[in-house]
Order: structure tokens, then sequence, then C-alpha cells
């Protein structure tokens, strides 16, 4: 029976990274992962190969939408659907390796296998061939992620019609047609991918609005930017069931607020309402964790509440994003070494990385507004921007929200060009505790698109310029 401080279930952002801090740390780590590669969700079926698949549709997009003519490129590109395919294999297995050397580098050990808890201190990994082992620590870390919501009276079958994000992420063909149920993050990303290699995409989504959570200003440009890409939005629909009908798929729909159903066609239907804790089979119940109705476990500093097990990423409270959980992996594994762990849950950005993208940090107006907050605002259209202006890329505009008698910077939000990298500058800004005057004479290049972030910052007192 093998002895270790920590073994950590899971192999994704969380995991991996709570294994590498550990092992860093002196601590005798190992990380057990099913999936038979290390990365999680994000890496094999998420963030990693979506992004890769977005940034091939755009510069096909780009060239067979009259982007590149507009630039004085001229050519008539052919789409090789399977070179594209492999290429997004090929990125994912590099980041797989990479992390698996990681693990070594750090002198974590490899446990390949579904973990389950079975008492205080001890894990059981069943490998692929049935056999298991028995891993004894004195820490387990859960960090077993998450899987896609599924939606009432719909099966959905990746071989088929009907499909859920991964499925999504390895069509055999470019659909002509293409339903997206769920206005969200996954469900735009997505959309994004395959509307710009060809298919008509419909997005049918329960609430009057699209990617909810977010700014209500932002969402509302945001729409009209899909809108006009080719995007079709069917908002306040409620979905009463959806079959596979061999060659297409047929989906029912009826209005929330009520009137005649309504029977949509299309050759693929991509289920995207979210996702949902993975907590299946994980002995919970032998240390007595019971997770509540959505199958969130709780968590106090990371502590479940039993000694010894910790919890971390997707499977507890919190945005289901990567990068919070990597931070709470950090902060998990310091507290456990003895260290000061924190994470600023108030200063956690959520990007969708469509064209243009969308970036956003800390409170909305809605959430200001709701809790009575004085605030003031600064914003500044992607059209004024020199640079965005050359490489046309004017849609969409930043929103600095500042406190109206501190200043300090309460949230930004933003549609436009790569505003996912840049809305980094804005969570340094507020971890320091600094005010929207501090990012608005802070020096930025000339040209660039991060201007445009300066300028809404000065735009708060009033004195914007053109950038």
């Amino acid at each position: 029976m093998a002895q270790y401080d920590v073994v950590i279930i899971g192999g994704g952002p969380g995991g991996y990274n709570a294994a590498t801090r550990a092992g860093q740390l002196g601590l005798k780590t190992a990380i057990v992962e099913g999936r038979g590669k290390l990365g999680g969700t994000c890496l094999n079926v998420g963030c990693m190969p979506s992004k890769a698949l977005l940034h091939a549709s755009e510069y096909y997009d780009a060239a067979a939408g009259g982007e590149f003519a507009k630039l004085g490129i001229d050519v008539k590109p052919t789409l090789n659907l399977t070179q594209m395919m492999a290429q997004k294999a090929d990125s994912v297995e590099a980041l797989t390796k990479g992390v698996e050397f990681i693990m070594k580098k750090n002198k974590v050990e490899y446990v390949k296998g579904w973990g389950r808890i079975d008492g205080p201190g001890k894990v059981v990994v069943k490998a692929e061939d049935g056999s298991e082992k028995v891993l004894e620590t004195k820490n387990i870390v859960i960090a077993t992620g998450s899987e896609p919501t599924p939606l009432p009276g719909v099966t959905v079958d990746n071989a088929g019609r009907i499909v859920d994000s991964t499925g999504a992420l390895s069509l055999p063909a470019v659909p002509k047609s293409l339903i997206v149920v769920g206005a969200g993050v996954i469900g735009l990303e997505l959309g994004s991918v395959w509307r710009r290699l060809g298919a008509e995409v419909t997005v049918v989504e329960y609430l009057d609005r699209i990617v909810p959570g977010t700014d209500t200003e932002v969402a509302t440009a945001f729409q009209k930017i899909l809108t006009k890409q080719g995007f079709k939005f069917k908002l306040g629909a409620k979905v009463t069931g959806a079959s596979d009908k061999g060659k297409q798929a047929e989906l029912t729909l009826e209005p929330v607020a009520g009137g005649p159903a309504e029977t949509l066609q299309a050759d693929y239907v991509l289920v995207a309402i979210g996702r949902r804790p993975f907590t299946q089979g994980l002995g919970l119940e032998t240390v007595g964790i019971t997770p509540d109705k959505r199958g969130v476990i709780a968590n106090d500093h990371y502590k479940t509440g039993v000694d010894g097990v910790w919890v971390i990423g997707d499977v507890t409270s919190g945005p289901m994003l990567a990068h919070k959980a990597e931070d709470e992996a950090v902060a998990c594994i310091e507290l456990i070494a003895g260290k000061a762990g924190h994470v600023n849950y108030d200063i956690i950005p959520g990007v969708i990385y469509t064209k243009p993208e969308v970036a956003t940090v800390g409170k909305t107006e809605d959430e200001l507004k709701a809790a009575g907050v004085a605030y003031k605002v600064g914003k500044f259209p992607f059209l004024a921007n020199s640079r965005a202006k050359i490489n046309h890329e004017t849609d969409g505009f930043v929103k600095v929200l500042a406190d109206a008698k501190t200043d300090r910077i309460l949230g930004a939000h933003a549609v436009g060009p790569n505003v996912g990298d840049m809305i980094a500058e804005i969570c340094v800004a507020m971890e320091f505790g600094g005010s929207s005057e501090d990012v608005a004479r802070t020096c930025h290049p000339h040209p660039t698109r991060s201007e445009a972030f300066r300028q809404a910052a000065m735009g708060v007192e009033g004195w914007t310029m053109q950038a």
C-alpha cells in the first residue's frame, strides 16, 4: 500500500496544478486520472481543442468571407476539414504530453485509472484492465471537474445527430445547418466555429438574452454583432423535445411566455446548456460527504468539512473556469503545506473566444445597481481606436466601472478584438486596489487596441480622447 502526503483525484487544470505545486513544496504526491491522458476536459475535449478550431476557422472565414480581399489578398480557400481536425489533435497531444513532463519534473506519480475514495485517507484506483491499487494518504484533493448538463427529454448521442460539446468538436463534415441549444459561452464558441465553416446556425435560449451573467449592455451589443455575422436567435424559447431522424435532427420548442409550439430541423443539434459537477462513483459517502442538489461539494477554504479531504475547481462553488481551478489548486496545496493560500473571487476574469471576443471582470452594471452602489462609467468604442480601424476590427467597446467616491475600479467589460488578453490589465489594477485614474494615467503603446481600455478609464472622469 503506497503512502502519500497528497493524492489528487482528477488530472485537469485544477488537478495537475495542485500536483505541480505539491511537488514543488516537497510533498509526496500522486495524481489519479482515468481518461488515459492528463489535462482533463479543458485540454482534451474543452478549452484547447475548441480554441484550435476557433483559430483555424477564423483564418478560413477571413479568406472566404472577403476580409483578405479587403486587404488586397485574393485567394479562393478550400476547406480541408480532415487536416483541421488533425492539427487540433496534434496540438492537444502535445499539451497533454507537456503536462506529463511537468509531473515527472516535480516528482509527482501519475496513476492511470479511475479513483474513488474508500474511507478516510484511502483512494482506490481501478485500472483499465480491472485491477485495483490502494493509495494511502494524509490528504485527498477532489478535482474531478464537470460534465455537460443534460437537457430533460433530450438524449445526447455523440455518434448521431444530437451532440454535446465533445461531439461538436469532431463532426465528420460541415453541417448545412446547426441548432445550438443554449446561448452561453460553449454554445456560441462552437456555433462560431461551424458558422465560419459554412453552417447556418440557430441558437435557442430559454432566457430572453444571451450569455446570462455578463453585463447586459455588452451582451446586447454582442448579439447584434453575431446576428450581423449570420447567427439566428430564438430567445425565450423552451425546448420540449429532440429526436434523431437519421439524416437530420428535429427539435420542438415553445415560447416560455406561452404560445404555439414550433418544430425546427437541422443536420445537428448541439446541447450546450451548461455543465454540472462530476462526482459519480467517487465514494463520497465513505467519508460522509454529501453534495447539494446541484452536485456541488461545499468548501470552506477548500476544506470539505472532513479532515484531510479537500475540493477545488468545477466540482465546488464558483465559476466553472480553468483559471479559477488553477488558482484554487495553488491555494489549497499551500494551505495543506502550512502556508497561506488565498483566491480573490472578485477578480476572476471570464472570456468568450468568439470574434470579436467578450471579456469581463468584477461587477456588472446590473449588479452595482441592484446593490445600490454609487458608480461612474467610462466607455470607449473600438470604432475610435486607431489600430482597430486600421485592422478593420471596429465592432465593440470597452466599459470601465469605478466607485463614485473613491474611483476604485469595480469592474470592466468589453466586446472587441483580443479583449480576452487585454482584460488582464484591469485584473492587475483591481488586485492592487487601483483606480480608473491609475489606468488612465498609465502610458500605453500607440497604436494598439489596448488604448481602448485606457480611453475607457479616462472616460470615467470625462476626459476621453481619440486613440
